[in-house]
């Protein structure tokens, strides 16, 4: 029997302890992996109690100790598997450890109904995963997810928060609720970030935010409009204001461009899936399928023409120095360790 084959079923043990710290009154426990010994409560995705029938069975008993062991599961191990490496190869988790705090958890999602947690990634199908995540928490509010409008997935208030618990909820649903992310190639994502919030022109909070700042410092002999509007920030540009150490120093990344490591602390916090972009639809329904409602519903599957692709990424990139593809490498490095992402074949590192 295959190694991998002999971790996934070894995953039935119960929970062990990797992190207890404390700042202040703030403590949070996580944990690994949880046996689940006792039948909970569960409502479909259109709001109806359903009284779990004996032998019903949580999204992590699915997922840890499967009725039938599939190739899915397997690959989903790995890909745990990977990020627990990354972590202890580049201490992370170890001697750098720090704590977490409320802020931390701000990107992480609750599903009580299915006892889900979503950390959401912008960039990576976030959009949709919100609807679905409307869907499975509206108690029948929402059936579809894509008749909910794109700007309403985004209304904070219309999900609810791991940050918003006490802390005691919070180390209850680490540890007895199943995680997941979703994950995409990183400099992909970040093109597509650039894109989006600096080539169309609709954006001008961005262009405002960040735009002008973006080109005050790394423009010469810049406009006084283009200081004034900041909206025909080069890619170049953007890359130089990532890099830039003042940057970094000043206030942390925006979301759309900040790493998965840093939104949803994969060495701190165990994730029992992690969803790939480039697999989204199969991982998505699989996901769903763990919570008990794949026959309810499915991911959307629609394909936007505009999205990002990597033979555009290509081409963003051709204009920026092998010293600053270098420095951008080594910003998003663990990203592209953690998800086992290879070195793009067009850059040019020093």
């Amino acid at each position: 029997m295959k190694p991998a084959v002999l971790e996934v079923m070894r995953m039935n043990r119960v929970c062990r302890m990797v992190l207890v710290t404390s700042v202040g009154s703030f403590i949070l426990v996580i944990f690994y992996f949880q046996s689940m010994l006792h039948p909970v409560m569960r409502r479909n995705p259109f709001g109806m109690d359903i009284c779990c029938r004996k032998g019903s069975r949580s999204p992590l008993q699915e997922l840890y100790n499967p009725t039938q062991l599939s190739n899915t599961a397997i690959l989903h191990q790995i890909r745990r598997d990977q990020v627990t490496d990354t972590c202890r190869a580049n201490s992370v988790s170890s001697r750098k450890r720090r704590v977490l705090t409320p802020n931390d958890l701000k990107h992480l999602v609750v599903d009580e109904d299915h006892e889900m947690i979503y950390c959401y990634v912008p960039k990576v199908a976030c959009t949709n995963w919100k609807r679905v995540m409307m869907v499975l928490t509206g108690r029948g509010k929402y059936s579809n997810p894509m008749e909910i409008p794109a700007n309403e997935a985004h209304v904070s208030s219309n999900l609810k928060t791991l940050n918003q618990y006490s802390i005691p909820e919070i180390n209850h649903r680490l540890k007895n609720y199943m995680k997941f992310l979703f994950v995409r190639e990183p400099f992909e994502r970040l093109v597509s970030a650039y894109r989006n919030k600096f080539t169309q022109k609709y954006n001008t909070s961005f262009h405002k935010r960040y735009g002008t700042k973006i080109v005050r410092r790394q423009r010469k002999n810049a406009t006084q409009e283009a200081l004034r509007k900041g909206d025909d920030v080069k890619f170049e540009e953007f890359v130089a204001y990532l890099i830039d150490p003042h940057t970094q120093r000043e206030e942390p990344f925006n979301e759309h461009w900040q790493t998965v490591y840093s939104l949803c602390h994969p060495c701190h916090i165990h994730y029992d899936l992690i969803g790939k972009y480039e697999t989204l639809e199969e991982d998505s329904n699989y996901i769903l399928q763990l919570a008990g409602v794949g026959n309810y519903l499915k991911f959307p599957t629609y394909a936007k023409s505009t999205r990002t692709t990597d033979e555009m990424t290509t081409e963003f990139f051709q204009n920026i120095s092998s010293e600053h593809q270098t420095q951008l490498y080594e910003v998003y490095k663990l990203d592209f360790l953690m998800f086992n992402y290879s070195v793009p074949s067009y850059l040019k590192l020093e």
